[in-house]
């Protein structure tokens, strides 16, 4: 097997994976601005973490079942909680979220810190293993993303209330584990900063998060680099561009429309 042959073995899972998170986390990504609770998404994605974390404690991470399972029930738990202070408590939201990402993120340290890889386990969490993600890997993905992406569409009343929560504890508990902490706060809010007020925001936000994650995964495979930071800053990167793009030629637009 040559170079390129081999590349596109690791890069096509890879990006396939990466496309089956953005079908669910730019559209996420663009409610969770319009909510202002920027850093939800970490937190959210940091308790999944943290329930895995805690199988991998007690012995179980041969049982993937187990680990899906425990990861759910704590996003789902912390969705529930922050649903609950956004309810009772809106002034208070998004330092309640910061304090549970740190408590989430400084328990996943201490149930690690005897765990002779824990450091790995920590790496990976973070800054993610797409380049070893399977094609076997995706499957569920692809369900849980199609699952999602029905409610979201088909019933959009799910967005004003708990709904939106318990979507979104879903979709990032099936992303996590695949993509880290990092590489999910990326799909979900830099996407959908660049086009925040862009006409056709949700498929420029789309186009944006493609192309990131193709030239991060280029770009790390030719230089051998992480995958995940690579892939973060190709986004960051990209969508500078483009917003400035868009930028001027909403200008030319409206000055051609005022000479008219």
């Amino acid at each position: 097997m040559n170079n390129i042959e081999l590349n596109l073995s690791i890069v096509l899972p890879a990006m396939l994976a990466g496309l089956l998170v953005l079908s669910t986390h730019v559209p996420l990504g663009r409610e969770v601005l319009k909510r202002g609770i920027i850093f939800l998404d970490i937190a959210i994605a940091q308790l999944a973490a943290f329930g895995i974390i805690i199988v991998h404690t007690l012995g179980g991470e041969e049982h993937l079942w187990l680990m899906q399972l425990v990861a759910v029930c704590c996003a789902l738990g912390g969705a529930l909680v922050l649903h609950l202070t956004e309810k009772h408590y809106p002034q208070l939201q998004e330092a309640i979220i910061g304090t549970v990402f740190v408590l989430a993120a400084t328990g996943g340290f201490i149930l690690l810190s005897n765990n002779p890889h824990g450091h790995e386990h920590i790496t990976d969490l973070l800054s993610g293993q797409i380049l070893w993600v399977g094609f076997h890997q995706l499957v569920p993905l692809a369900l849980v993303s199609m699952i999602v992406l029905l409610i979201w569409f088909r019933y959009p009343g799910v967005r004003h209330n708990l709904g939106f929560y318990i979507l979104f504890a879903i979709a990032i508990t099936s992303s996590v584990q695949l993509i880290g902490i990092y590489l999910v706060f990326s799909s979900l809010i830099i996407p959908a900063l660049v086009v925040y007020k862009s006409r056709h925001a949700l498929l420029w936000g789309y186009i944006v998060g493609a192309s990131g994650y193709f030239a991060g995964l280029i770009i790390s495979t030719m230089f051998d680099l992480p995958a995940g930071p690579a892939i973060v800053w190709s986004l960051a990167i990209i969508g500078l561009v483009l917003s400035q793009l868009l930028i001027r030629f909403t200008t030319t637009q409206k000055t051609v429309h005022i000479q008219k």
